[in-house]
């Protein structure tokens, strides 16, 4: 089916994803602006995966004070080129994760980075709090595992809630960057610095 050049235009501007990608997307569901979308999405996110490998040597790092002066952040996010490094959507990416370190005030990017020890001392407290909460034991080590998963989702920046859409975690925002651009990004690190701690 030949598909209209306002479908590219439409889709075009709402993915920022090339001519040729959105014609060929809008050919495969019909000329239906909502499936080429998603299909977009899953084929960005796969793509996205891919790239996950390749060399990060390019990117910022981006500064944000909060208002009142008693809460700093400096993140430096890091990409393949500098043309992307340049881009209005990398770097909104860059100050967005800025102030969601000052909001929420994540202790690493991933998982990985806490010890073994460091996680063994969680899942210490989560077991002791089960057992003073009464619970019977056969549900303690499911019931801390529990507590160690919302434990990740509170304290690792890229497991948190994005602060502007609750409904998207920050890797599926990191994610769906990386299908925009179509390079390797990821948020190397951040210092956060909070008046009197």
């Amino acid at each position: 089916m030949s598909v209209s050049a306002e479908k590219v235009k439409i889709l075009r501007e709402r993915t920022g994803v090339g001519i040729m990608d959105c014609k060929s997307v809008l050919e495969e569901t019909d000329g239906d602006i909502e499936k080429a979308v998603e299909l977009l999405r899953k084929k960005g996110i796969a793509s996205a995966e891919k790239r996950a490998g390749r060399e990060t040597n390019e990117g910022i790092v981006d500064a944000y004070i909060h208002p009142g002066s008693r809460i700093g952040v400096l993140v430096e996010v890091n990409c393949e080129t500098d043309f992307v490094a340049k881009t209005e959507d990398f770097q909104k990416f860059v100050h967005d994760m800025a102030m969601q370190i000052a909001a929420t005030n994540p202790r690493v990017v991933t998982r990985d980075e806490y010890s073994k020890e460091e996680i063994e001392k969680e899942m210490e407290i989560f077991r002791t709090q089960a057992k003073n909460e009464g619970k019977p034991e056969h549900i303690i080590e499911r019931f801390s595992q529990g507590k160690l998963e919302k434990f990740y989702q509170e304290t690792v920046l890229l497991e948190q809630s994005y602060i502007r859409d609750p409904g998207k975690n920050v890797k599926e925002l990191l994610t769906e960057l990386i299908a925009k651009t179509g390079e390797n990004i990821n948020i190397n690190r951040f210092v956060r610095f909070q008046l009197g701690t």
